[in-house]
């Protein structure tokens, strides 16, 4: 029996290992393409509007997302703990659940009929504790936010033409160009 538990606990890190790193490349990929999706609402850090933008409208928008880190991960992050420095296991957990949140607030923006996000802040927050004692982290939370503009009509803050376009265009000059100014 004792011979028995010391083969389960290998094998149980392997599969949590395995199965870990496949939901996160999974959901790494959903998050590209999400990204892809989202490209219609501009998303800045700015606070002050440049001069010749004008808005018609704002509003605040937000956009959270709980991520839990899979058991291979808090194991291998408690062993690294243990002598201190960089945990680099957690990484790809925050920077999926940042990704995630930015996703969801452009979201929020682009339902409510907005194109751009300014004044854009990201906020995280341990969620839930993975021991009794209070130690530990089991997930995190992440939260974006910002206050989503609605610009005047003939002035977005993307131009409505795409990349593609742009790079049959340049260097001619085109009198009818059906650009708008950004």
């Amino acid at each position: 029996m004792e011979l028995l538990s010391y083969i389960i606990t290998p094998v149980m890190l392997l599969g949590a290992w395995i199965s870990g790193g496949l939901l996160e490349r999974r959901h790494m990929r959903n998050l590209a393409l999400l990204e892809r999706g989202s490209r219609g609402v501009l998303a800045v850090t700015i606070e002050d509007l440049p001069p010749d933008w004008h808005v018609e409208s704002c509003e605040l928008v937000m956009g959270n997302v709980v991520i839990s880190q899979d058991y291979f991960k808090r194991f291998a992050a408690r062993i690294r703990g243990l002598f201190g420095g960089n945990i680099r296991v957690l990484e790809p957990l925050l920077e999926r659940a940042r990704r995630e949140a930015l996703i969801r607030m452009k979201g929020v923006a682009h339902a409510r009929g907005y194109d751009t996000i300014v004044n854009v802040r990201i906020e995280t927050a341990t969620l839930a504790n993975a021991r009794g004692n209070g130690r530990g982290t089991a997930g995190v939370e992440v939260l974006a936010f910002g206050t989503a503009i609605s610009r005047s009509a003939g002035r977005r803050a993307l131009p409505d033409r795409s990349p593609q376009e742009k790079r049959k265009t340049r260097g001619r000059t085109n009198e009818t160009s059906t650009a708008q100014p950004a």
